[in-house]
């Protein structure tokens, strides 16, 4: 694999940890508010990217929407048992505005809020939201045609995927935003990519977004795609995201743009113009538990991988702590954040926190931290500030069979890196409930004939090892189910040497 840098992005709940500013202060706390201390904390941590979802202006009939629908009012429930009214405020993708929500400070305290990052040498990520507005977006008033309008078949036939919008023209049917696979979201309206005007209105917003940042994580960035979007709503429209990402890097080079993307359309977007897409298949591979699958998601070539964003939580998949088993949680993280691409977390994954918060609250459940996650976590984040695996060459490694007839070898999965320096470190995971043992091919030509030394940097463990049976057998392992190791391989003391 040809050498790349690899970064690290954490996601913060921004009206959450407002909420949390706030009750600490004793008053309604701002972007301006974040302690230096947490910044420096995030950037001793080795982050590279900061991605603060949500701090969009959104309106109040999105609030009101949220507040009245019983579903989401049962979720809400189950995340906050004690929840009150001011809990909700709306999703943070029911967006009016692209300016900084004046609750947070308004653009202002965004700027000096990057600024503060720069200092520290983070970048900035913010949301952008191609298939739809909030229904009290100035659009709606200002540019109906920028929306799917239909008639009176269509909402008696799909009620759930249309509204009525009351404009001074009088009143109009207008689409929800939605996904093709389920029903319309009830605080949104779908904008119409048949439009060249509207595509012409969006590439300008993402013109101003990079103006306040330095990425955008766009939302369901697929349902865009042409020919997503005439399954869809059966109309016509011209290619998108090639034009706007040229456009917005004509101004700002080097703006990054993240997909989120499902339906194995990865590849797709990164033709599109993006730098990064989410990784979603291996994270559905990983949560499965089978090796094989895994595995042969890392057979892919260098250029894809690079470029995947990496993640086991965000906030819209539920809590790793609480949806993976205690060791498969670790050995899973392993294989994620130490293979290649963006290495992509979420505030209160390190903390073991359980209860997954909805982008319409604005409020967290107080939850104990689970300190031997916790403790992990700092392991792997120290290795993952080291050059070897930002900068080095990655390398899947062969899995043996340990003895005739036995299969457990295939429950293994090991990788190499090989920095510039030198140095090398290689990762060997026992991704299965059960004990397995193998033998793995070790890719060295030069380590026959020496004693090496194995430090484990997980456990602190030291192991010894002979160069040549190394290099013609591999290393045997014998492990129990979930077993991690993350190997950093150093010439051995020669017999005689105290």
């Amino acid at each position: 694999m040809s050498r790349s840098l690899f970064q690290s992005l954490y996601q913060v709940n921004t009206r959450v940890w407002m909420t949390e500013l706030s009750g600490s202060l004793g008053r309604r706390a701002t972007l301006d508010d974040i302690p230096d201390s947490e910044l420096d904390r995030l950037s001793d941590q080795g982050f590279d990217w900061i991605w603060f979802l949500s701090v969009w202006q959104t309106g109040a009939e999105g609030k009101r929407i949220s507040r009245q629908n019983e579903g989401w009012r049962r979720e809400f429930e189950d995340t906050l048992p004690d929840l009150k009214e001011e809990d909700v405020a709306g999703s943070g993708f029911a967006i009016t505005a692209y300016r900084v929500s004046e609750e947070l400070g308004g653009d202002e305290a965004l700027s000096r809020l990057r600024s503060r990052l720069k200092n520290r040498g983070m970048k900035l990520m913010l949301d952008f939201v191609p298939n739809h507005t909030a229904p009290d977006h100035h659009w709606v008033r200002e540019h109906i045609e920028y929306y799917i309008q239909a008639g009176e078949n269509e909402i008696e036939r799909e009620p759930q995927n249309y509204r009525r919008v009351t404009l001074d023209q009088g009143e109009m049917v207008i689409a929800l935003g939605r996904d093709p696979y389920f029903s319309g979201w009830p605080d949104t309206l779908q904008l119409n990519y048949g439009n060249s005007g509207l595509q012409e209105a969006m590439i300008g917003e993402l013109k101003r977004i990079a103006d306040q940042c330095d990425g955008v994580r766009c939302d369901m960035a697929m349902l865009v795609l042409p020919d997503v979007f005439q399954r869809t709503w059966g109309i016509k429209c011209q290619p998108f995201w090639p034009r706007a990402t040229r456009q917005v890097r004509e101004v700002n080079p080097g703006f990054c743009f993240m997909a989120e993307v499902y339906w194995d359309l990865e590849w797709t977007m990164l033709q599109q113009g993006f730098d990064y897409a989410y990784d979603k298949r291996l994270y559905d591979r990983l949560k499965e538990g089978h090796a094989k699958p895994v595995r042969e998601h890392f057979f892919a070539g260098p250029d894809y991988q690079s470029r995947m964003a990496r993640f086991l939580e965000n906030h819209d998949e539920p809590r790793v702590a609480a949806d993976f088993a205690d060791g498969m949680h670790e050995a899973a993280a392993v294989l994620t954040f130490l293979s290649p691409g963006l290495r992509f977390f979420h505030q209160g994954q390190f903390e073991g926190r359980r209860k997954r918060i909805s982008p319409h609250l604005v409020r967290a459940p107080e939850e104990p931290v689970n300190e031997g996650l916790a403790e992990f976590y700092n392991k792997l984040l120290g290795i993952l500030k080291r050059d070897v695996v930002r900068t080095g060459r990655w390398q899947l490694l062969e899995c043996q069979q340990a003895w005739e007839s036995n299969w457990t070898f295939n429950s293994f999965i090991s990788f190499a890196w090989q920095g510039e320096d030198g140095q090398v470190l290689f990762v060997a995971v026992n991704f299965s409930p059960l004990r397995s043992q193998c033998y793995i091919k070790l890719p060295f030509n030069d380590i026959g004939g020496k004693s090496w030394s194995l430090y484990d940097i997980l456990s602190g463990n030291r192991f010894e090892r002979d160069g040549t049976d190394l290099q013609q057998r591999g290393m045997y392992l014998d492990e129990s189910g979930w077993k991690a190791y993350v190997f950093l391989l150093e010439p051995g003391k020669e017999k005689g040497q105290m």
